[in-house]
C-alpha cells in the first residue's frame, strides 16, 4: 500500500503560478510512477501530467502543455506540479495517484485526497 498527500493547492489570479505537492509514505521503496489528475466540477476527472519513477520519462495532456511541469525527488518521496500561467478552466480538485509504471499511470492504483485549485479571471 501507499499512501498520497496533496498540498499546494489555493486561489490565484489568471496568469499566476501554484506548486502542488504530492508525499508518499507506506510502501515507497517500490518504485511507482506518479500522476497528477484533476476533476472540476460537474465534469469527469481527466489526467494532467506523469511521470515515471526515475523521473525520465514524461507526459503531459495537450491543455497543460508548456504551462505545467511535473517533477520528482525521490529522496524525500515528494511528486511536484509546478502550474504557470493559470487560467480560469483550470479550476479543480487536483488529485495525485501511483501506478506501477508510465505506461499506467492513467490508470491510477493508489489516490490521495486532493488539493483545490481556484483560479479567477
Amino acid at each position: 500500500q501507499v499512501q498520497l498527500v496533496e498540498s499546494g493547492g489555493g486561489s490565484v489570479q489568471a496568469g499566476g503560478s501554484l506548486r502542488l505537492s504530492c508525499l508518499a509514505s507506506g510502501r515507497t521503496s517500490s518504485s511507482y510512477a506518479t500522476g497528477w489528475f484533476r476533476q472540476a466540477p460537474g465534469k469527469e476527472r481527466e489526467f494532467v501530467s506523469g511521470i515515471s519513477w526515475r523521473g525520465r520519462s514524461t507526459v503531459y495532456a495537450d491543455s497543460v502543455k508548456g504551462r505545467f511541469t511535473i517533477s520528482r525527488d525521490n529522496a524525500t518521496n515528494t511528486v511536484y506540479l509546478q502550474m504557470n500561467n493559470l487560467k480560469p478552466e483550470d479550476t479543480a480538485v487536483y488529485y495525485c495517484a501511483a501506478s506501477p509504471t508510465i505506461a499506467t499511470v492513467r490508470r491510477g492504483d493508489y489516490w490521495g485526497q486532493g488539493t483545490q485549485v481556484t483560479v479567477s479571471s
